[in-house]
Protein backbone atom coordinates (compact mmCIF):
# COMPACT_ATOMS: atom_id res chain seq x y z
CA UNK A 1 0.00 0.00 0.00
CA UNK A 2 1.41 3.38 -0.97
CA UNK A 3 2.24 5.70 1.89
CA UNK A 4 0.64 9.11 2.23
CA UNK A 5 2.22 12.02 0.49
CA UNK A 6 4.93 13.63 2.62
CA UNK A 7 5.01 17.35 3.32
CA UNK A 8 7.45 19.26 1.18
CA UNK A 9 8.59 21.41 4.11
CA UNK A 10 9.84 21.05 7.66
CA UNK A 11 7.04 22.09 10.01
CA UNK A 12 9.30 23.08 12.91
CA UNK A 13 11.51 25.19 10.64
CA UNK A 14 8.45 26.88 9.15
CA UNK A 15 7.14 27.69 12.63
CA UNK A 16 10.53 29.10 13.62
CA UNK A 17 10.46 31.31 10.53
CA UNK A 18 6.95 32.52 11.33
CA UNK A 19 8.05 33.35 14.86
CA UNK A 20 10.79 35.60 13.51
CA UNK A 21 8.33 37.43 11.25
CA UNK A 22 5.96 38.15 14.14
CA UNK A 23 8.96 39.08 16.31
CA UNK A 24 10.10 41.59 13.71
CA UNK A 25 6.76 43.00 12.52
CA UNK A 26 4.25 42.28 15.29
CA UNK A 27 0.89 40.59 14.73
CA UNK A 28 -0.70 43.44 12.80
CA UNK A 29 2.34 44.16 10.65
CA UNK A 30 2.94 40.53 9.67
CA UNK A 31 1.17 40.01 6.36
CA UNK A 32 0.27 36.55 5.08
CA UNK A 33 2.66 36.99 2.17
CA UNK A 34 5.53 37.92 4.50
CA UNK A 35 4.76 34.87 6.64
CA UNK A 36 4.49 32.36 3.81
CA UNK A 37 7.53 33.77 2.01
CA UNK A 38 9.62 33.44 5.16
CA UNK A 39 8.23 29.98 5.92
CA UNK A 40 8.90 28.82 2.36
CA UNK A 41 5.35 27.55 1.84
CA UNK A 42 2.21 28.64 0.03
CA UNK A 43 -0.99 29.83 1.70
CA UNK A 44 -2.90 26.53 1.29
CA UNK A 45 -0.03 24.70 3.02
CA UNK A 46 -0.02 27.24 5.82
CA UNK A 47 -3.76 26.94 6.37
CA UNK A 48 -3.75 23.14 6.25
CA UNK A 49 -0.81 22.81 8.66
CA UNK A 50 -1.14 25.76 11.04
CA UNK A 51 -4.61 27.20 10.47
CA UNK A 52 -5.34 30.87 9.86
CA UNK A 53 -3.07 33.76 10.81
CA UNK A 54 -4.35 33.89 14.38
CA UNK A 55 -3.84 30.14 14.87
CA UNK A 56 -0.34 30.41 13.43
CA UNK A 57 0.37 33.32 15.76
CA UNK A 58 -0.75 31.36 18.80
CA UNK A 59 1.50 28.42 17.84
CA UNK A 60 4.34 30.83 17.08
CA UNK A 61 3.90 32.61 20.41
CA UNK A 62 3.95 29.32 22.33
CA UNK A 63 7.10 28.36 20.46
CA UNK A 64 8.68 31.70 21.42
CA UNK A 65 7.86 31.19 25.08
CA UNK A 66 9.31 27.67 25.10
CA UNK A 67 12.43 28.37 23.05
CA UNK A 68 13.27 31.99 23.92
CA UNK A 69 11.79 32.83 27.32
CA UNK A 70 11.72 29.74 29.53
CA UNK A 71 15.50 29.11 29.28
CA UNK A 72 16.10 32.36 31.19
CA UNK A 73 14.26 31.00 34.23
CA UNK A 74 17.08 28.60 35.03
CA UNK A 75 19.11 31.54 36.35
CA UNK A 76 16.54 32.25 39.05
CA UNK A 77 16.86 28.79 40.56
CA UNK A 78 20.59 28.06 40.33
CA UNK A 79 21.83 26.20 43.40
CA UNK A 80 24.46 27.80 45.65
CA UNK A 81 24.17 31.20 43.93
CA UNK A 82 23.14 34.31 45.93
CA UNK A 83 19.63 35.55 45.18
CA UNK A 84 20.63 38.98 43.85
CA UNK A 85 23.19 37.34 41.55
CA UNK A 86 20.49 34.98 40.28
CA UNK A 87 18.17 37.89 39.57
CA UNK A 88 20.96 39.83 37.85
CA UNK A 89 21.90 36.82 35.71
CA UNK A 90 18.24 36.37 34.77
CA UNK A 91 17.94 39.99 33.69
CA UNK A 92 21.23 39.98 31.78
CA UNK A 93 20.22 36.78 30.00
CA UNK A 94 17.03 38.42 28.76
CA UNK A 95 18.84 41.61 27.77
CA UNK A 96 21.36 39.55 25.81
CA UNK A 97 18.51 37.90 23.89
CA UNK A 98 16.89 41.26 23.20
CA UNK A 99 20.11 42.57 21.64
CA UNK A 100 21.06 39.36 19.80
CA UNK A 101 22.17 40.24 16.27
CA UNK A 102 20.93 36.89 14.94
CA UNK A 103 17.32 37.56 15.94
CA UNK A 104 14.94 40.51 15.60
CA UNK A 105 15.82 43.07 18.25
CA UNK A 106 13.72 43.50 21.37
CA UNK A 107 11.04 41.14 22.63
CA UNK A 108 8.39 39.38 20.55
CA UNK A 109 5.86 39.60 23.37
CA UNK A 110 6.47 43.25 24.20
CA UNK A 111 6.09 44.24 20.55
CA UNK A 112 2.85 42.31 20.08
CA UNK A 113 1.42 43.36 23.46
CA UNK A 114 1.92 46.98 22.44
CA UNK A 115 -0.53 46.39 19.59
CA UNK A 116 -3.41 45.41 21.89
CA UNK A 117 -4.49 49.01 22.44
CA UNK A 118 -5.20 49.36 18.73
CA UNK A 119 -7.89 46.68 18.85
CA UNK A 120 -6.64 44.88 15.73
CA UNK A 121 -5.39 41.73 17.48
CA UNK A 122 -8.14 39.07 17.45
CA UNK A 123 -9.65 37.74 20.67
CA UNK A 124 -7.80 34.46 21.25
CA UNK A 125 -4.43 35.99 20.40
CA UNK A 126 -5.19 39.00 22.59
CA UNK A 127 -6.11 36.81 25.55
CA UNK A 128 -2.87 34.83 25.19
CA UNK A 129 -0.78 38.01 25.09
CA UNK A 130 -2.52 39.38 28.18
CA UNK A 131 -1.99 36.10 30.02
CA UNK A 132 1.70 36.08 29.13
CA UNK A 133 2.03 39.68 30.26
CA UNK A 134 1.18 38.57 33.81
CA UNK A 135 3.34 35.44 33.86
CA UNK A 136 6.83 36.96 34.47
CA UNK A 137 5.51 39.06 37.35
CA UNK A 138 3.92 35.99 38.92
CA UNK A 139 7.12 33.94 38.55
CA UNK A 140 9.30 36.61 40.18
CA UNK A 141 6.82 37.32 42.98
CA UNK A 142 6.49 33.59 43.74
CA UNK A 143 10.27 33.29 43.91
CA UNK A 144 10.57 36.18 46.33
CA UNK A 145 7.76 34.82 48.48
CA UNK A 146 9.31 31.37 48.76
CA UNK A 147 13.08 31.90 48.65
CA UNK A 148 14.73 31.81 52.10
CA UNK A 149 17.29 34.48 51.20
CA UNK A 150 14.54 36.74 49.87
CA UNK A 151 12.80 36.43 53.21
CA UNK A 152 16.00 37.25 55.09
CA UNK A 153 16.38 40.39 52.97
CA UNK A 154 12.73 41.29 53.48
CA UNK A 155 12.06 41.19 49.75
CA UNK A 156 9.03 38.96 50.26
CA UNK A 157 7.22 41.87 51.91
CA UNK A 158 7.17 43.77 48.62
CA UNK A 159 7.37 40.92 46.15
CA UNK A 160 4.70 42.28 43.79
CA UNK A 161 6.31 45.72 43.71
CA UNK A 162 9.74 44.26 42.94
CA UNK A 163 8.32 41.91 40.31
CA UNK A 164 6.64 44.84 38.54
CA UNK A 165 9.84 46.88 38.74
CA UNK A 166 11.99 44.16 37.18
CA UNK A 167 9.42 43.48 34.49
CA UNK A 168 9.10 47.18 33.68
CA UNK A 169 12.88 47.49 33.29
CA UNK A 170 12.99 44.45 30.99
CA UNK A 171 10.14 45.80 28.88
CA UNK A 172 12.03 49.06 28.62
CA UNK A 173 15.24 47.34 27.60
CA UNK A 174 13.31 45.56 24.83
CA UNK A 175 12.20 48.93 23.47
CA UNK A 176 15.73 50.31 23.78
CA UNK A 177 17.09 47.32 21.84
CA UNK A 178 14.70 48.04 18.98
CA UNK A 179 15.66 51.72 19.05
CA UNK A 180 19.26 50.80 18.25
CA UNK A 181 21.26 51.62 21.37
CA UNK A 182 24.25 49.46 22.31
CA UNK A 183 23.73 46.56 24.68
CA UNK A 184 26.52 47.86 26.91
CA UNK A 185 24.39 50.87 27.78
CA UNK A 186 21.85 48.62 29.47
CA UNK A 187 24.35 46.95 31.82
CA UNK A 188 24.53 49.84 34.33
CA UNK A 189 20.72 49.91 34.35
CA UNK A 190 20.61 46.31 35.52
CA UNK A 191 23.36 47.03 38.06
CA UNK A 192 21.35 49.95 39.45
CA UNK A 193 18.25 47.80 39.84
CA UNK A 194 20.18 45.12 41.71
CA UNK A 195 21.87 47.74 43.91
CA UNK A 196 18.44 49.10 44.75
CA UNK A 197 17.25 45.67 45.84
CA UNK A 198 20.34 45.28 48.04
CA UNK A 199 19.86 48.58 49.85
CA UNK A 200 16.07 48.78 50.28
CA UNK A 201 15.31 46.34 53.09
Amino acid sequence: MASGRKKAFNESQALEAAMHVFWSKGYVGASLSALTDSMGINKPSMYSTFGNKEALFIKSTSHYVESQMKPHLQHLYQANVPLLTRIKNYMLSIVSMQFNEESPKGCYLVLCQSELAGGEVPEAASELLQELDDLPKVVIADLLNSDSEAKQLGLDTRSNEIALTLYTVLKGSASMARSGIAQEQMLPVVDNVIAGLATRH
